[in-house]
């Protein structure tokens, strides 16, 4: 397949071989489905743990704090994930992420006591925290611009997958089991990503050239020609330690200052749509609706909307751009999130269709916009320098979001009622669709140097309402 490459300072024609980028992809987002089936976890191991004849009984507080304190693990985990990154290597961080997961599974199996899940769900936050800084920027750092965008939208689609395997598999199979069948997850991970290359840049970065030079190789393929674009990829990192980054730095420029507010605002939005309590309770959700079809099923068909779409994204976000696709999405999560209150507010049960139409809207909407769109811009808004540091800033805000959102949702609901509490998130989706609109850049089929030139105001032959068109 043919791509854009440099040789001797023109762009020309190449034979590229993209198998080891979408593999590479593939693997590391196998991180991404365990995250989604960490999600999952609470939606259909909850009602088994408040149970007041089952095993261990969890009362309705137990049971927030059991959902909301993988957001705490997250945040604790997003703190070193740059550093990390740095020091030893993406390939390497991304690789010992596996290890909390799998400890997080072994306790959730064991596990007798309310302190030892509340353990296990802190675990497994450490390595979600890991995971949403350091596979976004590998996948960033090796792909080409002309795929970068589906490479991108892998993270998301391979997380709703996870949801979806996690509501399939914890509906069909006990409290135990479950646990088992997730944690194979890293299993599968850790003997196919071993084989992956590291991030070029990072090794050019290291001072370790020949090693770039045949990290490239696979990546690009045999035909490609690698010498003038690993030249730019040395250029951009020599660049990048002259100007070593402190979290002051990201907001020196008028750049660093626009994608620090974008990519931290995205982040909080998309927790903001209130997707993780949508997740964590689905089936409380259905169940509280009172809707004529069984909670576990329609927990289902929601999760695999959102795994289908998460498809239609990685198609189309190369296609139609970062931004509209934020817009559109925003502003369907409002309309989805209002119909929910109505529904509840004014007691329709005679519609009780509606939650499951509202909610599989609302994971569309979520799939081809606030879900995907993030994260992969977070891998293209920052220079080297800067993105371990704004990563981390971002994973944290996005986290500490999440906690409040999950941990108070219930509450909200038992004092505002169900209605007023998913009014609440349709004006935030409407300050969404403002803030996408004004403030976001498109960074559809640029370059990351093309990005960064834009964000510093040294190209603007482009217009924000050309981009929307």
């Amino acid at each position: 397949m043919e791509s854009i490459g440099i040789v001797s300072g023109r762009p020309v024609l190449q034979d590229t071989k993209k198998l080891w980028q979408y593999s590479a992809a593939i693997s590391a987002c196998l991180l991404a489905l365990a995250t989604g089936s960490v999600l999952a976890w609470t939606s259909p191991a909850l009602p088994q743990l408040k149970d007041p004849n089952g095993w261990l009984f969890v009362n309705t507080e137990q049971g927030s704090w059991i959902g909301s304190i993988l957001s705490i693990g997250a945040i604790i985990g997003a703190v070193p994930a740059g550093t990390l990154a740095d020091k030893i290597g993406r390939k390497k961080t991304i690789l010992a992420t596996a290890v909390p997961y799998l400890l997080s599974w072994i306790i959730i199996i064991f596990a007798r006591s309310v302190a030892l899940l509340c353990l296990a769900r802190t675990l497994a936050g450490i390595s979600v925290g890991l995971t949403c800084v350091v596979v976004p920027i590998y996948i960033a750092e090796f792909a080409e611009p002309s795929i970068r965008g589906v490479l991108g939208s892998i993270f998301q689609l391979f997380l709703s997958a996870g949801i979806l395997f996690g509501f399939i598999f914890g509906t069909f199979l006990n409290y135990t089991w479950f646990a088992v069948i997730c944690a194979q997850i890293e299993v599968v991970f850790l003997a196919t990503y071993i084989w992956m290359p590291e991030s070029p840049q990072w090794l050019m970065g290291q001072g370790r050239k020949s090693e770039a030079l045949r990290a490239l190789s696979v990546f690009r393929g045999p035909k490609y020609d690698v010498n003038e674009e690993l030249a730019s990829i040395q250029k951009s990192v020599e660049e990048a330690a002259l100007r070593k980054s402190s979290v002051l730095d990201l907001v020196k420029t008028r750049g660093a200052r626009t994608a620090l507010f974008a990519g931290l605002g995205m982040l909080a939005y998309q927790q903001l749509t209130g997707i993780n309590a949508v997740i964590f309770y689905t089936e409380e959700i259905f169940a509280a609706a009172g809707s004529s079809l069984d909670a576990d099923v329609a927990s289902i068909i929601v999760a695999f909307v959102q795994t289908f779409m998460a498809c239609v994204a990685a198609v189309i976000v190369d296609r139609v751009g970062r931004r509209v696709l934020l817009i559109v999405s925003s502003s369907t999560l409002a309309l989805c999130l209002f119909l929910l209150g109505l529904y509840f507010k004014l007691d329709l049960n005679g519609i009780g269709w509606l939650p499951l139409v509202s909610l599989t809207t609302f994971m569309i909407a979520f799939s081809l916009g606030y879900g995907p769109i993030p994260w992969m811009m977070m891998g293209e808004l920052f220079p080297p320098e800067k993105k371990g540091t704004a990563s981390v800033l971002a994973v944290m805000v996005n986290w500490s979001t999440s906690f409040l959102v999950t941990k108070f949702f219930s509450p909200l609901k038992a004092t505002f009622g169900e209605g007023i509490t998913f009014w609440i998130f349709t004006v935030l989706m409407v300050s969404a669709t403002i803030f996408g609109y004004f403030i976001v850049p498109e960074t559809r089929g640029k370059s990351l140097q093309q990005i960064q030139d834009e964000l510093n105001g040294k190209n603007n032959g482009q217009t924000r309402n050309s981009e929307v068109a």
